[in-house]
């Protein structure tokens, strides 16, 4: 592997030598289209050329509200290339999520998709913007001056047609477009990630060029990728297991990306077979959805590595069932664009399985008492905190929210917890606000959820603490069902008091099809405090319940 450098970039400089030096390999493979790197080079920089016609400059901002697609990634390069900046809108928000995340992003073009996964973005935008009707700007979206569908032509007089907009750029001077791309720096904000706002309205996490560019090199070089690999990667682009972690990996390296627009079990697999597929990359629900269908088929899969985001029993599933040997653990968040910890793949198993993992390269990692920011032992659980090249340059206009998020001397704190091996390595074991109180006892959902997915029987199990008169809190859990034999409540408790603490134990557990009905963020991950909800209707509890 060659020596890791990690030198401040732009993005229009990685793209021309990745095209140049790659150009007739596949970039991406989707349903939508099959590209390759000289193509997604041609079409991105048209993109912005329109983008320049149409009034775009540097440091505008740009939202993209689509599925995983080809367009996706070629707005994104495009506004890249001028060094406007990409705002990744969720395509589960609803309308009030929607208008805030525009206006808190000033938002001047929005590319969207007339209707996706039987959403109706056009009717939603019409709604939140009356002026769509006649002329544009409004008054509900006074700087949105565009809005651009990539269905085709709109019926609207002030949408654009996809087809429409990319001619705007054909007579654009060449040397108008280098001179605009040669003011791009790397410390120019490249997206602003709005984070899953599970609590709250999210927040804009503005990232660099190089705060992405270097973080996805550097895990690119952790997972060992070369541009003879094929990577699929159902992550939405919208968050930055998508951006970062999907099509930054690929474009550093020239390896071919394949996505879905969607997750969808057969589908996934049907793509991983066909089109060879040696990479992956997900969290728990992915994985555990994957290998507990009818149509899992190990023998006809070609996947070699990849990174999982997911606990010690379900790593060992991955590498047994899926027979994926080099798979890796990681760890990161947004502000932190994203990864901040990651196992290299020619690290023995144990150890990534265990999710113990070294800082990229150039980040530091402390941990820390959460309320003073003094360090703790290497046998105390602390909050991690990040310094380094990776860590966001703020919150899009929230100064206040900006300073809470780092200490007093610079740490970006994480908000989750994590613990030290006895060679300083470091996983993170739980969110501090997931964390719950047993009569006293500190239980972190994650250690339960480890102790159930061992079980021969479950596929996937979530736990949450729920109100309880006698302990204050006591611990509920949800249990997906793999099919393969059958259990019951009783023998699932019975497990987990073998196997921990008796305050960890269920006190409720409950079987359910899937979490989508309860809650889940663009990331594929289980809503907590939605859960919590759920968990006290099913069995009638209230605050009150807990003990005074």
């Amino acid at each position: 592997m060659n020596a890791l450098v990690l030198e401040p970039t732009r993005l229009n400089e990685v793209l021309r030598q990745t095209a140049l030096l790659h150009s007739t390999r596949e970039s991406y493979v989707g349903p939508d289209a099959r590209r390759t790197w000289q193509e997604t080079l041609e079409r991105s920089t048209r993109v912005a050329k329109a983008l320049l016609a149409l009034g775009v400059n540097r440091g505008d901002h740009v939202g993209i509200l689509l599925g995983n697609c080809s367009q996706w990634i070629e707005i994104f390069f495009g506004c890249a290339l001028i060094g406007a900046v990409t705002v990744p809108i969720n395509t589960r928000f609803k309308k009030n999520e929607l208008e805030y995340c525009l206006k808190q992003s000033d938002v001047k073009v929005l590319f969207f998709v007339e209707r996706f996964l039987n959403i109706d973005f056009e009717g939603m935008l019409k709604e939140l913007e009356p002026a769509l009707l006649d002329a544009l700007p409004g008054h509900v979206l006074p700087k949105l001056l565009h809005f651009i569908s990539t269905s085709g032509s709109s019926d609207l007089e002030s949408v654009i047609g996809f087809d429409d907009f990319m001619a705007l750029g054909d007579s654009l001077a060449q040397s108008l477009f280098d001179a605009k791309s040669d003011l791009v720096t790397p410390h120019d904000v490249l997206l602003i990630q709005f984070t899953s706002g599970t609590t709250s309205f999210p927040k804009g996490v503005m990232l660099t060029h190089s705060n992405m560019l270097l973080n996805a090199r550097a895990v690119a070089s952790r997972m060992g990728v070369s541009s003879e690999d094929r990577y699929f990667s159902i992550r939405p682009y919208f968050h930055v297991a998508g951006s970062t972690l999907s099509i930054l990996v690929s474009l550093n390296t020239g390896c071919c990306l394949l996505t879905l627009p969607k997750f969808d079990v057969k589908e996934n697999l049907k793509v991983l077979f066909e089109e060879k597929c040696t990479l992956i990359s997900g969290n728990d629900t992915i994985f555990l959805s994957l290998m507990g269908d009818e149509s899992f088929d190990v023998k006809r899969l070609y996947l070699t590595g990849g990174w999982a985001a997911v606990d010690p029993g379900v790593m060992q599933k991955i590498h047994d069932e899926m027979g994926i040997k080099t798979i890796c653990n990681a760890y990161g968040q947004s502000e932190a664009s994203p990864n901040v910890l990651f196992s290299s793949c020619d690290e023995p198993f144990e150890l990534r399985k265990s999710g113990f993992a070294t800082p990229l390269p150039g980040v530091q990692v402390r941990l820390a008492d959460p309320l003073s920011d003094a360090g703790v032992s290497i046998h105390e659980t602390g909050e991690i905190q990040v310094k380094g090249w990776n860590v966001m340059k703020g919150y899009y206009n929230m100064p206040k929210e900006t300073a809470k998020a780092f200490t007093q001397d610079g740490w970006l704190k994480t908000g989750d917890l994590g613990e030290y091996d006895p060679d300083q390595r470091v996983r993170m074991v739980g969110r501090l606000k997931d964390i719950f109180r047993v009569g006293g006892e500190n239980v972190a959902p994650s250690d339960v959820e480890e102790v159930l997915h061992a079980h021969p029987a479950v596929q996937q199990a979530q736990v949450v603490g729920v109100p309880d008169q006698r302990l204050g809190e006591v611990c509920a859990a949800f249990v997906i069902s793999n099919g393969l034999q059958a259990v019951s409540e009783e023998e699932l408790k019975a497990w987990c008091k073998e196997r921990c603490a008796n305050f960890k134990v269920p006190k409720y557990l409950a079987f359910v099809e899937s979490f989508e009905h309860i809650g889940m963020t663009g990331s594929s991950k289980v809503q907590k405090n939605k859960l919590r909800e759920h968990a006290m209707l099913l069995w009638q509890l209230t605050a009150k319940t807990a003990a005074n």
